[in-house]
């Protein structure tokens, strides 16, 4: 058995594109731009490549973006100080902040700074617990892409074992909510779970979220699972750096049902889910 390739690039690309019409629109009836608004403090290469990338799809949707790159030695008081800028500016329905910050600044009081209604990565305490409570609020874009893979690919979730090996509160957490919101069971996963190849092979459905690149093999996929693979690593092949992800592709492609892989699946879905969240966004503050 091969497993059918589910394809995020794709996805996201038809996502993108029935979107640049919603905003096209949304503008229509408000007169109102969507904004995005993007921090980032410091020179870590791959974020300027993430921050460009954003600004880039941004444009393409028909939105506003504007881009705030500060040095590395901000402090916090500077970087509050931009924040309540932004959160009052009309224009601006949507605050990211560049993960990661430098170490002098605070992630968590950064986060707590946004706006909870501008807050387009979801991370708020406040969206959080919207989120744990079954309520509306803005979701972290991975776990909200994630989803979007799976009931493409009209893979079953109601009543269906999921496994997410993982729990951190920017992916692992925040998708358990939002399976279990659709009636799956759901396992969460780390590094102290006993036995993990075993809990693994009770899935139905498989996300590896752990940055650690090929730990799930084959012989930890139920025949037949659905597997996402949100996992970034790096390794050498033949001197050129290239990304992988958690899954080992060739082993566990003769087993799933069906696999989103690393890179090229839930990867390109982030950004179109930002995107997304901005317009959702937008849409809550100004209305149409």
């Amino acid at each position: 058995m091969t497993a059918r390739l589910l394809d995020g690039k794709a996805l996201a690309q038809s996502i993108r594109t029935r979107l640049k019409e919603e905003v096209a629109r949304f503008v229509q009836q408000t007169s109102v731009q969507p904004g995005l608004a993007v921090i980032l403090a410091g020179e870590n290469p791959a974020s300027q490549v993430y921050v460009r990338n954003k600004s880039k799809a941004c444009v393409e949707a028909g939105m506003n973006s504007f881009q705030h790159v500060l040095p590395a030695a901000v402090t916090q008081e500077e970087l509050f100080a931009l924040v309540d800028r932004l959160n009052a500016d009309p224009r601006v329905h949507g605050i990211l902040v560049q993960l990661p910050v430098p170490p002098q600044i605070n992630a968590l009081a950064v986060q707590e700074r946004v706006l909870p209604a501008k807050d387009v990565d979801g991370f708020h305490p406040l969206n959080v617990g919207y989120l744990s409570m079954g309520l509306e609020g803005l979701v972290p874009c991975t776990p909200l892409g994630v989803m979007e893979i799976l009931k493409d690919a009209q893979v079953p979730i109601l009543g269906q074992q999921a496994v997410i090996v993982g729990r951190s509160n920017i992916v692992g957490k925040p998708l358990a909510q939002l399976l279990l919101r659709e009636h799956a069971t759901v396992t969460l996963c780390h590094s102290r779970t006993r036995d993990l190849p075993a809990v693994c092979r009770s899935a139905d459905i498989l996300i590896a979220a752990t940055g650690q690149k090929k730990m799930i093999r084959g012989s930890w996929v139920k025949p037949g699972a659905a597997v996402i693979d949100v996992g970034i690593s790096f390794e050498e092949e033949n001197g050129k750096i290239k990304q992988v992800g958690d899954v080992d592709t060739g082993e566990v492609m003769e087993v799933a049902g069906c696999l989103s892989p690393s890179p090229g699946g839930p990867g390109p879905m982030t950004i179109a889910m930002l995107l997304c969240n901005t317009l959702r966004a937008a849409r809550r503050q100004v209305g149409g």
